[in-house]
């Protein structure tokens, strides 16, 4: 069985990345950093109908997950709508360090991958605030409770890590051998063949159905795997994998993330589908500046060569 020194491997080096940044992050909101920079960013978040205090929820997000982010809410008591708005940005834009590390390894552009989710963030919200029925309100049922023993919050997270370790052991290796078996058996093949209409028109090569799949259901960071194993194993090349990634950056984990905010009483319909359809047109256009890009390129070098 070839996938199980696999699995420890991607696992192995998953764990590296998640460890030292969440007690990063941890010493970060404990020491107040997050709330300070948050200070800074509010106003931004007025221009797109969220109250000021949205900017420490989504720059937890950015730094940790999705199940931070819903305990964050929680102890916010947004409005729904504003609520749905915010939950909507972070399903997009969180994890950036962990999850840049995976895109980055299967072919794409740190810095570009970031700027498509937090552009791609923005641009939703602007989308749902004008779309969605009622009006912008600054009031917020709670506070978000400051920890002043340093102890007590060692302790939380040193739970929720460990949690996490096993989660990552557990499912990046039964990942790879449900692949091996899938392959053994052809099976990869029967998902391929009925997926080929919809990967056309979400702008994708075929080669990135499996790899599509296995981020829808479970995200990146847990289905990184499959995604690094297609590219090592060269099933999906790096124009291809950067395609994919241009979709997943900011459509991935379709199932569990989203549920997670029905606690919450948010709508999944607002959390879904507007994402899906801006990660349709980012890869198309994606697809369209990697056509036209030799062709400006050489029309630029041509007008050079002219006033030369």
């Amino acid at each position: 069985m070839t996938a199980l020194p696999k699995g420890v491997k991607t696992a192995w080096w998953l764990i590296k990345i998640t460890v030292p940044v969440s007690f990063g992050v941890l010493l970060l909101d404990f020491f107040g950093v997050l709330n300070y920079i948050a200070g800074y960013t509010a106003p931004v978040f007025n221009l797109i109908g969220l109250p000021g205090v949205s900017a420490v929820v989504f720059i937890t997000s950015i730094f940790t997950n999705i199940y931070s982010v819903v305990a964050v809410l929680a102890m916010l008591g947004l409005p729904l709508r504003e609520g749905t708005i915010l939950a909507t940005m972070c399903l997009i834009s969180h994890g950036f360090l962990i999850e840049s590390a995976v895109m980055k390894r299967t072919g794409s552009s740190v810095t570009r991958m970031i700027l498509v989710r937090l552009s791609g963030s923005f641009l939703v919200a602007w989308m749902l605030n004008m779309i969605m029925p009622g009006d912008m309100t600054q009031e917020v049922q709670g506070i978000i409770a400051a920890q002043t023993d340093f102890t007590a919050a060692l302790v939380h997270w040193l739970k929720s890590i460990s949690a996490t370790v096993i989660k990552i052991l557990i499912l990046v290796n039964l990942l790879l051998i449900f692949q091996q078996i899938m392959e053994e058996f052809g099976w990869i093949s029967l998902i391929n063949k009925p997926l080929r209409p919809l990967m056309k028109l979400l702008g994708l090569p075929q080669s990135t159905t499996l790899s599509w799949v296995v981020a829808n259901l479970i995200g990146l960071a847990y289905g990184s795997a499959i995604m690094i194993d297609q590219k090592e194993k060269g099933k999906m090349n790096s124009k291809d994998a950067d395609l994919l990634n241009h979709h997943v950056a900011i459509s991935h984990s379709q199932l569990e993330d989203p549920l997670l905010f029905i606690t919450l009483g948010y709508s999944l319909h607002w959390l879904i589908w507007p994402r899906i359809l801006l990660a349709v047109i980012a890869v198309w256009l994606r697809r369209a500046g990697l056509k036209y890009q030799p062709e400006i390129g050489k029309k630029v070098a041509d007008s050079f060569q002219v006033r030369a």
